[in-house]
């Protein structure tokens, strides 16, 4: 038996053209395969354990579909259950390269990460393939994780090819993640409470015949709102409930100061214009220099919280 047990989920959802050419491309790093047939309306689970020669790999089944995050903590849970050390997630639509595996699983073997993700946006040629549609999707929704996660040096935050340390699962609430689409940016946002360290990995954006199950104009609101959300947990607990710093104080007179100045300008503006006597410049110059000076607090705080990301791995202090 390895020392390090490294195991493989696969999510399984209609992607039977593909799931057999993934499956022989594991490296022989890999000691576990669980492939989760989401409830697969193309039957993809039945057909991997008729056609599959690989003694590694475990078809799991959901009798409902549960969605990719669902199918996720399903392959999670059984990879702790078999004493996996590191758990890889890829997808079974092909356009993950599993000769990458070994460079996701370094850095969390040899204790210099808790998680890694790909970054599709690493190499700017790796880009040329990409949708511009997606390509601008991705930047925005970049900029949101970055907000509500607080992995600021990270990027390409809806890439699912991802590899975790066991340890790291153990302390996740796995019935409180995501099931749909948004539980790669929840898992990130859930990392950062426990002080995980996140590294991109390299790897070129690859996109062939396969169909996407993603339709953007259902996930878009639940990306809106579940990062606004995030956003605002994350900040309370990090800078009021597991700690209080210097980042809560440049928050708090940012709150204190814009507020008060946005307040009274309006309300100064309304009764100038409603009695058409325009304001003194000491009213312009109390609203104006409050609204900077929270500004300037607000950009404060924005600096400690992007100095303000793990540095230090963690998983091992758990075992």
């Amino acid at each position: 038996m390895p020392a390090s047990i490294v195991a493989v989920v696969i999510p399984s959802y209609k992607v039977k053209r593909h799931i057999l050419d993934v499956l022989s491309g594991m490296p022989e790093c890999v000691h576990r395969i669980y492939v989760v047939d989401d409830a697969c309306p193309d039957g993809s689970g039945a057909f991997v354990e008729e056609n599959n020669q690989d003694p590694r790999v475990t078809v799991l089944f959901h009798e409902e579909n549960q969605g990719v995050g669902g199918a996720v903590m399903t392959g999670y849970r059984q990879a702790l259950d078999d004493g996996a050390a590191v758990v890889v997630k890829v997808d079974g639509d092909g356009q993950m390269d599993p000769s990458l595996i070994p460079r996701f699983i370094k850095p969390i073997l040899e204790g210099q990460a808790d998680y890694t993700k790909g970054n599709r946006f690493y190499r700017p040629q790796s880009l040329q393939v990409m949708p511009k549609v997606r390509l601008i999707g991705n930047l925005g929704l970049s900029f949101m994780t970055k907000l509500s996660s607080g992995y600021w040096p990270n990027m390409d935050p809806t890439n699912g090819y991802t590899a975790i340390a066991a340890n790291m699962i153990k302390v996740l609430p796995l019935d409180k993640v995501a099931k749909r689409y948004f539980f790669e940016t929840d898992i990130l946002f859930r990392l950062n409470t426990v002080r995980a360290v996140v590294r991109d990995i390299p790897m070129d954006a690859v996109y062939g015949d396969e169909v996407s199950n993603l339709n953007v104009r259902k996930v878009l609101p639940e990306f809106f709102m579940g990062n606004l959300s995030r956003m605002f947990k994350r900040y309370v607990y990090t800078y009021w409930i597991r700690d209080f710093n210097v980042g809560s104080l440049y928050s708090f007179f940012a709150a204190i100061f814009l507020l008060f100045g946005m307040t009274f300008g309006t309300i100064k503006w309304m009764h100038s214009w409603l009695s058409h006597v325009p304001s003194s410049n000491g009213t312009v110059m109390l609203a104006g220099l409050s609204v900077l000076i929270g500004v300037q607090f607000l950009v404060a705080f924005l600096h400690f919280d992007v100095s303000n990301v793990p540095t230090q791995p963690v998983a091992k202090e758990l075992e």
